[in-house]
């Protein structure tokens, strides 16, 4: 799904632009979906696309929401980011390439990933 920058400045809110178009980052703690324990999915908020399942969300103390895999459909990309002077591996949604946050090697077995994203590049949908 590739839009033009117009396009997704009047789909999203000025937050959710500058996070998902722009590589920005929510303040930590400050996400309304950190501390979510419901059963359901997380889709992104650009595309729809289901990117992580609750089962998988736990409690890593980043100041994010994390999750130890992304969905069994493998709707997320990995990218090389060398921004702030470090090295560390963004994440987007391959279906429309929106920014979620980024992966780290320091999760719980059996993976060992914690897919650290920004609240505001998801949408929770809550399973009945």
């Amino acid at each position: 799904m590739k839009l033009l920058d117009q396009e997704w400045r009047e789909k999203l809110t000025d937050e959710e632009f500058r996070v998902c178009r722009q590589k920005g980052t929510e303040r930590p703690f400050t996400g309304s979906l950190l501390d979510v324990k419901d059963m359901g999915d997380y889709t992104c908020t650009c595309c729809g696309n289901k990117l992580f399942d609750s089962t998988d969300k736990y409690d890593s103390g980043c100041g994010w929401p994390s999750f130890s895999a992304q969905s069994a459909e493998q709707n997320v990309e990995y990218h090389s980011d060398d921004s702030l002077a470090m090295q560390r591996i963004e994440i987007v949604c391959k279906h429309c390439d929106a920014h979620l946050g980024h992966v780290f090697d320091d999760g719980p077995k059996p993976t060992g990933k914690r897919y650290c994203v920004n609240s505001v590049s998801i949408k929770f949908n809550q399973k009945s």
